[in-house]
C-alpha cells in the first residue's frame, strides 16, 4: 500500500504551468508573460523539492498525494511517487525553471512561454504517472507542444510528425494487445516488441534518431534541449517494457543502445554546427543510459540511473552555456575558430566544467555513474565495458575539439559586450555547482539509486516470473446431454 503524502506537491507542480501557461494566454504581451512563465515556474520547483523532501521523510518505495483528487476522476491512484522518479521530478522542474530564467531578451519574442509551460506540466504529469493507458497518453500529448512551435515557425513537421506517430502507435498497439486481446505467450510476446520499438524511437536510437537531429536544426534550441534531456524514452523503458520484458529482448535493447552510443559519439566528433554535435552527444549519453538500464544487475542498473541523473544535469547546464552563446554570435560553426575567451571566461571555464561532467570526469557528478556502470557491465560482459569507455572517451575528445574551436584559436573583435545577463549566469553557475557538488558528495545520489534499482529488479523478477507460469485456457463447457432411449420394449411397458 502505497504511503500518503502530507501535502498535494504533485497535484499542484502539475496545475501550477497549467495556470501560468493561461495567464500567458491571457496577457498576449511576451515581457509580461516572461514574468509569469518564471512565476509558475519557480513555484513547479517548489513544490518538486517539497514532494522530493516530503518523500524522503516517509521512508518508503512509493507515495501518492495527501488529496489525490484525481483519485475520484480515475477510480484509481493515477499519480504516485517513487524512488526512481522522486529526483527526476524537482531535476525536470529545474531545467525548466533555468531555460526560462535564461532567456534573452534579444529572444524572448520568439521564445514560446505558453507552450513550454504546457510542455512543463505534461512532462511532471508523465514522470509521476504510473498507470500505463494514462502514461502513454501523457506522452503523446507532449508531442503537441513541440509540433505547434514548429507550425508556428514555419518548419518542415514532416519528420518529427512520422517519427512521433509511429512511436506513439506502438505503444498504444503494444497496450491494447495486452489489455484486450485473450493473453497468450505469442500475444505478449508480440505487445512487449511493440513497445520496446515505440520506446527506443522515442530515445533516438539507431536507426530511428532522425528526427532527433531534424528537431535540433528547426525547433528553438531551449525547447528541444527541455525536450531531450528528461529523457523519457529510458523512462518509457523503465516503465512499460523492464517489467514484462524477456531477456533477449532486454539484451537487444541494451546492444542497440551501445551501437548508437559509439556511433552518436564518432558522429560527434565530425559534426561542423554545434547544434548537431550537442544533439549526437545527447544520443550518446541517453544511449548509454539505456544500455545500463536493461544489465539485469544491481550494480549496473545503480550506474544507469546516477548517468540518467548526471547527464540530465549535466546536459542541461552544457546546452545553457551553447545557448547563451548563441543568443550572441547566432548559430555557432566548428568548421572555425572564433576565440571567444577573452569575451567570455566564466561561460569557458562553465563549458568544460558542464561538458566533462557529462562523460564521468573525475570530481564531477558523472565520474561515479559511469565508474558503477563499467564494474556493472564489465562483470557480466566485459566487451560491453570496452565500448562504454570507448564513446566516452570519443565524446570527450568531442567535447575538448568544440571548446577549442569556440573559445580559443585567434581574438574575436565586439563592439559591446558579449558578458552574460545576471540570470544567465545564475543559470549557467547553478548546474555547474550542481555537477561539482554532486561528485565531491555522490553517496545521496548513489544511496538513492542503489534501492530504487533494487526494488525494480525485484519488481520485475516477480512480474516477470508470474508471466513465465504457463496460461490456463479456459475448460471447455461440456452441455448436458440426456440419455437416449435405446430400449423400445419399454415405451410398450
Amino acid at each position: 500500500m502505497n504511503q500518503e503524502l502530507h501535502f498535494p506537491w504533485l497535484e499542484l507542480a502539475i496545475l501550477l504551468p497549467l495556470l501560468g501557461a493561461i495567464g500567458c494566454f491571457l496577457l498576449r504581451n511576451r515581457k509580461q508573460s516572461y514574468h509569469v512563465a518564471w512565476i509558475a515556474s519557480v513555484l513547479t520547483f517548489i513544490c518538486s523539492v517539497g514532494e522530493w523532501v516530503d518523500f524522503e521523510t516517509l521512508g518508503s518505495f512509493s507515495a501518492h498525494d495527501h488529496w489525490d483528487i484525481f483519485l475520484n476522476l480515475f477510480s484509481q491512484q493515477v499519480f504516485i511517487i517513487d524512488e526512481l522518479s522522486a529526483p527526476l521530478l524537482p531535476l525536470t522542474a529545474l531545467l525548466y525553471l533555468l531555460t526560462i530564467l535564461s532567456t534573452p531578451s534579444s529572444k524572448a519574442s520568439r521564445f514560446p512561454f505558453l507552450l513550454t509551460l504546457v510542455s512543463e506540466s505534461l512532462t511532471v504529469a508523465t514522470i509521476c504517472c504510473t498507470n500505463p493507458t494514462l502514461l502513454v497518453a501523457m506522452m503523446g500529448l507532449s508531442l503537441v507542444p513541440v509540433w505547434f512551435e514548429l507550425r508556428d515557425r514555419k518548419q518542415s513537421t514532416r519528420a518529427f510528425v512520422i517519427h512521433m506517430v509511429f512511436y506513439v502507435s506502438c505503444l498504444l498497439a503494444g497496450l491494447a494487445i495486452i489489455r484486450w486481446i485473450f493473453p497468450s505467450h505469442a500475444t505478449m510476446l508480440f505487445a512487449t516488441i511493440l513497445l520496446m520499438i515505440g520506446s527506443l524511437v522515442r530515445a533516438g536510437v539507431l536507426p530511428v534518431h532522425i528526427w532527433q537531429v531534424d528537431l535540433f536544426e528547426r525547433a528553438s534550441f531551449g525547447s528541444v534541449l527541455l525536450f531531450v534531456t528528461p529523457m523519457i524514452g529510458a523512462y518509457a523503458v523503465m516503465r512499460l517494457v523492464l517489467p514484462i520484458a524477456p531477456t533477449w529482448a532486454m539484451q537487444s535493447i541494451a546492444i542497440l543502445s551501445l551501437i548508437t552510443a559509439v556511433y552518436a559519439a564518432g558522429m560527434s566528433l565530425v559534426q561542423n554546427e554545434m547544434r548537431r554535435f550537442f544533439c549526437f552527444l545527447c544520443l550518446s549519453q541517453s544511449s548509454l543510459v539505456l544500455a545500463g538500464l536493461e544489465i539485469s544487475n544491481t550494480v549496473g542498473m545503480t550506474g544507469a540511473l546516477c548517468v540518467w541523473l548526471s547527464a540530465s544535469v549535466s546536459l542541461g547546464g552544457f546546452g545553457l552555456i551553447v545557448r547563451i552563446i548563441e543568443s550572441r554570435i547566432g548559430r555557432i560553426s566548428l568548421d572555425r575558430y572564433h576565440g571567444l575567451f577573452e569575451q567570455l571566461p566564466l561561460l569557458a571555464a562553465l563549458f568544460l566544467v558542464t561538458g566533462l561532467s557529462s562523460i564521468g570526469f573525475p570530481g564531477t557528478i558523472g565520474f561515479v555513474g559511469m565508474e558503477l556502470l563499467v564494474e556493472g557491465t564489465v562483470e557480466f560482459y566485459p566487451l560491453v565495458g570496452g565500448v562504454v569507455v570507448l564513446a566516452a572517451a570519443l565524446n570527450g575528445i568531442a567535447i575538448l575539439q568544440a571548446y577549442f574551436r569556440v573559445f580559443t584559436g585567434t581574438r574575436h573583435i565586439a563592439t559591446i559586450s558579449l558578458a552574460p545577463r545576471i540570470p544567465e549566469r545564475i543559470a549557467a553557475i547553478a548546474l555547474s555547482l550542481i555537477a561539482i557538488g554532486g561528485g565531491l558528495w555522490p553517496e545521496p545520489m548513489v544511496h538513492s539509486r542503489y534501492h530504487a534499482a533494487s526494488a525494480l529488479l525485484q519488481l520485475r523478477e516477480e512480474q516477470y516470473s508470474e508471466m513465465s507460469k504457463p496460461m490456463k485456457t479456459p475448460e471447455p463447457v461440456i452441455p448436458h446431454v440426456p440419455p437416449t432411449i435405446t430400449n423400445l420394449d419399454s415405451i410398450h411397458e
